[in-house]
């Protein structure tokens, strides 16, 4: 089943499960819906943008920085 999923959707499980927890906590312990809702909006940016920076191009290499530096005479 794990041979399947990718390190970044098992992160995001991971951070969402925490979340879950510390959420599920937050309200036990009496926190208000907004509080609730703050902790919620701050757990699930994150996610969000670590989702959207992997679905992006790939970084370029050092290689491929360093070729594209390249003049005409190689150096």
């Amino acid at each position: 089943m794990l041979k399947n999923v990718t390190r970044t959707q098992l992160v995001s499980g991971v951070w969402l499960a925490a979340l879950a927890v510390v959420i599920a906590f937050s309200v036990a312990r009496g926190a208000t819906l907004s509080t609730s809702a703050l902790l919620l909006a701050m757990g699930v940016l994150p996610v969000v943008i670590m989702t959207l920076l992997h679905a992006g191009a790939p970084s370029p290499t050092v290689a491929e920085i360093l070729h594209a530096v390249d003049g005409k005479d190689g150096r």
